[in-house]
């Protein structure tokens, strides 16, 4: 599979999903104009993945900042990447968020009791 790589930006996140090393990331900012634009070629990226999966999926999610629209986005995405683990495969998704930021905090615990996968709340404390 070809992998997705993009530099984040001040509206869109960095995206890396490279199959053959195992690495499944989005972190920073999603605020994209379009958020559809945006997204669509991650998913058809995941849909085609969820064919012929890794036998461990984890996908890190560190995001500082997102907006209604792509909060969506993200929900569908984790349904994309529930299809691998309902294939039978081992999938988690690793949720980051900084140590004093409820707001991600609460966000990803929402995620969590949704999607009904394995979910993990990871806190780390933010360099300033």
């Amino acid at each position: 599979m070809d992998v997705i790589s993009i530099k984040g930006t001040q509206e869109t996140p960095e995206v890396l999903l490279d199959s053959s090393r195992g690495i499944f990331e989005l972190s920073g900012k999603s605020l994209p104009e379009d958020v559809k634009e945006f997204y669509n070629p991650i998913l058809k990226w995941f849909d085609e993945y969820s064919k012929n999966p890794n036998s461990s999926t984890i996908l890190k999610i560190k995001m500082d900042y997102f907006n209604t629209a792509s909060s969506k986005m993200i929900l569908e995405l984790f349904e994309v990447v529930k299809k691998v683990h309902s294939g039978g495969h081992e999938t988690i998704v690793e949720w980051y968020y900084q140590e004093d930021d409820e707001d991600m905090q609460d966000a990803g615990q929402d995620y969590s009791d949704l999607i009904e996968m394995p979910f993990k709340l990871i806190s780390y404390q933010s360099v300033r």
